[in-house]
């Protein structure tokens, strides 16, 4: 049976590769985002995949546009069954460089953004009493790093919320699931749209991920109700290391978080920034790091394979963690 899955953050970057994997799968697809053109746009490429598709714009920040939003989705193309948010803002900023209203604004669309989507799509799901949500999160909700203190904030507030929300979830025997997908740095177009107060060019933390590998995840976990799925060997070490010697983290982002996430490109004085309005211009699934991006992930085979993937920790974990505790220990950490 055709399932319709609503992508919140649809017009470009992982909710644009999502909506196209989705497709692939012979899903119908309800396409939210602030920017009606280059949702219009994601939807012509999902119907030559022989799928239906339905545009309705709206701020995630805005609760009562998201529920408008569903309610023509489902006018349109029938009940919903897969919800996925992934709307996201981002800073690049010291804290003491941002205002309270960029603050206030950032966490309005990445974590309210969330809450808001979560609402809307229980108010459908409960009705026929099933349906799946996929929260889109990151490594960086359990670690986080400097000069995204606002996305790191809250991302980690989301995966808060969806542990509240599960747990309520299995309380009232609900046949509704909800899962998260942790990414790492993807090679989306926000680094060239992001509210960037740092004079240089932003970039992924290398390895860069194509947007294609996390939006597989997400499609994967729709369909087979993982917990959280890791996507991305940086996204395990950063997740597993700060676990284990959070402190060291702390000095090594203090003096690498910096220059990794800046290159020596000088920032472009007619840089759009999209905290507020819609960056202008054409966006696809991908940025400007296709050269530099893999286009494949081990940890979606461990996750697809979870016996293999254990029989081979068994074997080198144990041997791993215990150097970490010897270099936690080393450093005093």
């Amino acid at each position: 049976m055709t399932k319709l899955v609503v992508i919140t953050g649809a017009g470009a970057g992982v909710g644009r590769a999502t909506a196209q994997a989705f497709a692939r799968e012979g899903c119908d697809i309800g396409l939210i985002g602030r920017d009606r053109e280059r949702l219009e746009t994601a939807a012509a490429e999902l119907r030559t995949l022989g799928v239906r598709a339905c545009v309705a714009p709206a701020d995630m920040a805005d609760a009562d546009a998201v529920d408008h939003a569903a309610d023509t989705i489902e006018a349109e193309l029938g009940p919903i069954d897969i919800w996925v948010n992934n709307a996201m803002a981002t800073i690049f900023a010291p804290v003491a460089e941002i205002t309270p209203a960029e603050f206030k604004r950032a966490t309005e669309a990445t974590y309210l953004g969330t809450v808001h989507g979560v609402m809307t799509a229980l108010r459908h799901m409960k009705t026929r009493g099933e349906g799946t949500i996929i929260n889109v999160g990151s490594a960086l909700a359990y670690r986080s790093v400097p000069l995204q203190s606002a996305y790191c904030g809250a991302k980690a507030a989301i995966k808060g919320f969806t542990d509240s929300l599960r747990s309520e979830l299995i309380h009232d025997r609900s046949a509704i699931k909800i899962s998260m997908v942790h990414l790492p740095a993807v090679n989306t177009p926000q680094f060239d749209w992001a509210l960037n107060k740092m004079g240089r060019r932003a970039q992924p933390v290398p390895p860069i991920y194509d947007p294609e590998i996390p939006a597989n995840a997400i499609v994967f976990a729709a369909f087979n109700h993982r917990r959280e799925i890791w996507v991305g060997m940086p996204t395990v070490v950063a997740i597993l290391a700060n676990r284990i010697a959070p402190g060291f983290a702390d000095n090594y982002l203090a003096t690498h978080g910096y220059s990794t996430q800046m290159s020596n490109q000088p920032l472009p004085a007619d840089q759009p920034a999209n905290l507020f309005e819609p960056a202008p211009g054409p966006r696809g699934a991908r940025g400007r790091f296709t050269d530099q991006s893999r286009h494949g992930s081990f940890e979606m085979f461990t996750d697809r394979h979870k016996s293999v993937a254990y029989g081979l920790l068994a074997v080198a974990g144990a041997g791993a963690i215990a150097g970490l505790h010897q270099l936690a220990k080393k450093y005093d950490f």
